[in-house]
């Protein structure tokens, strides 16, 4: 017969055995949705379903940086309303600030006006004449606004605009990831409409294997597959957002010092980089870039890793890509 004491000490054993059974039997979920016109892909590894956290944190993101939903942010300084910032609002334009300048104003959330006028936003129209478009430029520059030291945003006209359209996404994807890694979770992979965060190892037990897509409008398939880890990547194109008019292709990146569409031989620019933010942001800069300068920027910025896709004379496809880009392709 057990004695009395003993009793506590068997107890202690069965619940820590039943909890060893059930951290062993921690499972990947799978989250799929769609939130502002977007899929959304989250696998990840946990013994708790995530999925209504996830969503919350998107739309929570949605609800500060979307320029189409009303009430948003975004929406009251678009519109020239009172806003007082919020840290996830004062966090996107501290790093806007900071990419504008390492790229020489390639990326330029205040491209907004000159997105409109071309016709990729909200109002949609014929094509801007080149008086137009120079109208246009004199209120396009980061330099026209900021926040105060009351966390007020001041413009220095009035028709200054903000489009984060190319790092919201990216920005979305980090914030799914923090709240993985607060709830617990160590290996995930979270995708928002092709951008792309991994961290720890997949259901098989390896890293993460990525594609990046073939840059043609008519194609589906990868250019390339990587094996990564503890990354993030965004890829920036134009070869599935464009418009032609009279026999003139027009795609959707516009450069921001001319005022008009990046016309380069780029197709299609991807990043690796420790933020998918980041990564975002600057795909759309190296676009503006083109295939030079793209290259110069990423020699000098060795924190980030890119594979540029670019259209030759004769109308075929090649690719440059730096050291540790090529070193984590698979094919």
């Amino acid at each position: 017969m057990k004695k009395w004491w003993q009793w506590p000490f068997l107890i202690f054993l069965i619940v820590a055995s039943v909890f060893i059974l059930s951290e062993n039997r921690t499972e990947y979920r799978q989250c799929h949705n769609t939130v502002y016109s977007t899929l959304y892909n989250v696998t990840y590894k946990s013994n708790k379903d995530l999925s209504t956290g996830i969503h919350a944190t998107l739309l929570e993101v949605d609800s500060t940086l979307s320029m189409f939903n009303k009430g948003s942010a975004m929406w009251f300084i678009n519109n020239g309303l009172d806003y007082t910032t919020t840290p996830m609002f004062r966090y996107i334009f501290n790093l806007s600030k900071t990419i504008w300048q390492s790229t020489d104003g390639a990326f330029d959330p205040t491209v907004a006006p000159l997105v409109n006028a071309w016709g990729f936003g909200y109002k949609n129209g014929d094509l801007p004449t080149d008086a137009q478009v120079d109208s246009i430029l004199h209120f396009v520059g980061f330099q026209h606004i900021t926040v105060d030291d009351n966390e007020n945003v001041v413009k220095d006209d009035p028709r200054v605009m903000l489009d984060y359209s190319a790092i919201a996404k990216g920005y979305s994807v980090d914030m799914v990831a923090a709240y993985l890694e607060d709830n617990g979770v160590a290996d995930y992979m979270v995708e928002v409409g092709g951008e792309i965060k991994v961290k720890g190892m997949n259901p098989k037990g390896g890293k993460w294997r990525i594609g990046v897509s073939i840059p043609k409008s008519d194609t589906v398939g990868f250019q390339h597959i990587l094996s990564v880890t503890d990354i993030a990547m965004a890829t920036s194109g134009n070869y599935r957002n464009y418009f032609e008019k009279d026999g003139k292709r027009y795609g959707h990146t516009i450069d921001p010092k001319t005022g008009f569409p990046a016309m380069n031989s780029l197709l299609s620019a991807t990043v690796l980089a420790n933020t998918c933010a980041g990564a975002d942001a600057t795909a759309t800069a190296l676009m503006v870039m083109g295939v030079d300068k793209a290259m110069e920027y990423c020699s000098a910025h060795t924190d980030i890793q890119a594979m540029l896709i670019y259209a030759k004379s004769d109308n075929t496809m090649d690719t440059i890509c730096t050291k540790g880009f090529r070193a984590l392709a698979l094919e």
